[in-house]
């Protein structure tokens, strides 16, 4: 599945509809912060694992999580950190600099932040294993495992809201809401992109050429230059 450019369908009050600014969050996304190929690949490894992870969650929560954070997000993040080629974005005529600015979500700063606050979870169970009388406390090894993954899991969703409230407060409440929307499909919508991506890489494809982002700027006058702030989203 190749990834298009988005529609620009409009509301009753002539903003960007639900659907289209959706569609545009999902294609800058795509755009900026995905052109590596080992990055793709381990994006489309880190969705399916988010989408075992979802079908987990009423069944075993804890276990979803731990999924969710130390397999799917970590091979996510590794393909961000490492992979993404930080020189000047020819494709999209942008800095890696501007593009980690003007994200909407997590850049890589933000990130670091979130990544750090899940590592202390399990050391903050240990020290206290009832975390100041919320949970039961914790008796063996298994139930300390159980304790940290669902802690997890409410980092996951206290983060996903806080960014969410965060970008209606900053832009609008449609824009937070739509990001939110995106981050939680992201998985599914990964995959419908990215299956091809371990091909690419056994025939020595390293970076994505992006031939349809270069013929929709070629098509569409002045649509390389950066977008302004609030319709870039992170990954």
């Amino acid at each position: 599945m190749t990834t298009t450019a988005a529609p620009r369908s409009t509301d009753a009050e002539g903003s960007p509809s639900f659907w289209s600014e959706l569609h545009t969050q999902r294609w800058d996304d795509h755009r900026y912060y995905h052109r590596s190929r080992v990055n793709q690949a381990l994006h489309l490894l880190s969705a399916c694992c988010f989408v075992v992870a979802y079908l987990l969650i009423p069944f075993q929560a804890a276990l979803a999580a731990i999924l969710g954070w130390v397999v799917a997000m970590w091979v996510r993040q590794i393909g961000h950190f490492f992979f993404e080629p930080r020189g000047f974005d020819e494709v999209n005529h942008a800095t890696f600099a501007h593009k980690e600015e003007i994200k909407l979500g997590y850049n890589l700063r933000r990130k670091v932040v979130l990544l750090a606050i899940w590592i202390t979870v399990p050391f903050m169970v240990w020290r206290n294993p009832t975390m100041f009388g919320t949970m039961e406390r914790w008796t063996d090894a298994m139930s300390l495992v159980n304790q940290t993954g669902l802690l997890w899991l409410w980092l996951g969703v206290a983060g996903l809201l806080a960014r969410t409230l965060w970008l209606a407060l900053t832009h609008s409440p449609k824009t937070g809401f739509v990001w939110m929307i995106k981050i939680l499909t992201d998985p599914f919508h990964d995959i419908s992109i990215y299956y091809k991506a371990p091909a690419a890489l056994l025939r020595g494809e390293w970076i994505d050429p992006m031939t349809h982002v270069q013929a929709f700027h070629g098509s569409t006058p002045n649509a390389a230059a950066p977008r302004p702030l609030r319709v870039t989203p992170d990954a």
